[in-house]
């Protein structure tokens, strides 16, 4: 596929500098990217760099002047990549149709244009939407239901009662509505389970990475919100309230009954406690342990997080303390000869 850089200027909105005609045959990151070629670069670093590849345009922002190469200049180059890379490996998954090998019961509704693959099992009662496409050996348990344009990859795991809404894109190996981890312990220290009853409800448009795990609410629902984008290896127990167009890194643990406010980041091996809430826009930091409730607009990190300023003056302290011992042993020693 070939574009010109006025081409693709139109597709993302942005303004050209330099040569309109360059045609673009490809797309690549700054290190690796080759003439014929568009990259992006938004930092010194990177716009450095990218003026010296053999890139034959660059995307960049709209302030930056006196690049020595053809530009389309954006509010936001990262998004604009994004778009450039769309238009140049778009997905095309190889299957169309409803495969042979599929074990479909009775009953179950399927959209125009919605695709099953090779070896998927779909239960009684579930609904498939308009050009969904379900990939091969995926699971939909009783009344699943998965909305127009959602796509599954191979390995995806759904089971009864969870409702999956449009657009929505879930990575293989995802299992969603397993059964929350309740239990009572009774007089002789053993463990009663919980019957989890309730169900997982993803609105539209949320992607799922691969391995993670969202369980069934005990009675009620585990909702995931609008938006909201999930990376690997991530936990959600049951009855979670994730807000819309929340950001969760890779091995994040959300215990149950906790509700994560519209916006939020979570970045990666952050641990929440069961019946906590994150303020909307709040932003939690690697590795931090939540206890308690965070206010809106809140930037917090630490175990337990706190305040990202304070905790930052805490660690510095703390990488001090070799020394500190050694002055206090040196003053206690000053102590005793006197």
């Amino acid at each position: 596929m070939n574009k010109s850089l006025k081409e693709l200027a139109l597709l993302v909105g942005g303004k050209i500098k330099g040569d309109e005609h360059i045609i673009i045959k490809g797309v690549a990151k700054v290190e690796d990217v080759k003439e014929g070629e568009i990259t992006f670069a938004v930092s010194g670093k990177f716009l450095s760099l990218a003026e010296k590849s053999k890139a034959s345009a660059v995307i960049i922002p709209q302030e930056v002047e006196n690049f020595s190469k053809p530009v389309i200049q954006t509010a936001n180059p990262r998004l604009a990549f994004a778009r450039v890379l769309e238009i140049f490996a778009p997905l095309a998954p190889e299957f169309k149709g409803i495969h042979p090998s599929a074990i479909i019961s009775e009953g179950v509704k399927i959209g125009r244009g919605a695709t099953i693959g090779p070896l998927c099992i779909i239960q009684e009662g579930a609904k498939i939407g308009d050009n969904a496409y379900i990939s091969g050996f995926s699971y939909l348990g009783r009344d699943v239901s998965v909305g127009e344009r959602t796509f599954l990859h191979p390995r995806v795991t759904v089971l009864d009662k969870t409702s999956i809404g449009k657009k929505v894109i879930i990575h293989s190996g995802a299992i969603i509505g397993s059964d929350g981890f309740g239990f009572v312990k009774t007089e002789d220290s053993s463990y009663y389970k919980i019957p989890q009853i309730g169900r997982v409800v993803i609105e539209d448009a949320v992607e799922i990475g691969a391995n993670v795990t969202i369980d069934r609410a005990t009675t009620g629902e585990t909702r995931i919100g609008r938006g909201t984008k999930i990376d690997n290896l991530v936990h959600i127990a049951h009855n979670v309230t994730v807000g819309k167009n929340v950001a969760i890194v890779a091995l994040v643990g959300i215990s149950g009954s906790s509700c994560v406010g519209d916006g939020a980041v979570l970045a990666g091996q952050v641990g929440i406690s069961d019946h906590v809430s994150i303020g909307a826009n709040s932003i939690v930091g690697a590795k931090s342990g939540i206890t308690k409730d965070i206010p809106a607009n809140s930037f917090v990190w630490g175990i337990p997080a706190r305040d990202h300023l304070v905790q930052k003056k805490i660690t510095a302290v703390v990488h001090r303390l070799p020394e500190l011992l050694k002055r206090v042993q040196k003053l206690e020693k000053l102590i005793k000869e006197e």
